[in-house]
């Protein structure tokens, strides 16, 4: 499934971080919260980060696409952040329903809205 590209924010902070708005795997991923501080690891996931597209694959047939060019991120944001995908052998995945500009970080891994963890590289 296709998830529209101005759905999305791409961000470095410092690790890559994929924020999705409304995804069709909201329902699917666990729920987010940080255990004593750490990211979760959301097992069975796989993410591929392009500069064209990213794909969020999951089990079974669950997964989506998300364009990577065409948002507020230039092309060289969008390379930054490939490439740290790469080097940290995953991003974490976000997924909210209500994405604003100024979300709140805290907010966001401990208030129980969103649902995600860390998602490994595809090898």
């Amino acid at each position: 499934m296709l998830v529209p590209r101005e759905n999305a924010r791409f961000v470095l902070n410092p690790h890559p971080i994929l924020v999705l708005d409304r995804p069709p795997i909201h329902d699917v991923l666990p729920e987010l919260r940080l255990v004593d501080g750490l990211m979760p690891v959301v097992e069975g996931w796989q993410v591929a980060a392009q500069l064209t597209f990213c794909v969020v694959d999951g089990p079974g047939e669950h997964g989506c696409v998300v364009p990577t060019v065409g948002g507020a991120e230039g092309l060289d944001e969008i390379g930054a952040w490939c490439s740290a995908v790469e080097e940290a052998g995953g991003a974490v995945v976000v997924s909210v329903d209500g994405l604003a500009d100024g979300f709140d970080w805290s907010e966001l891994f401990t208030g129980g809205r969103a649902r995600g963890g860390f998602v490994a590289s595809a090898r």
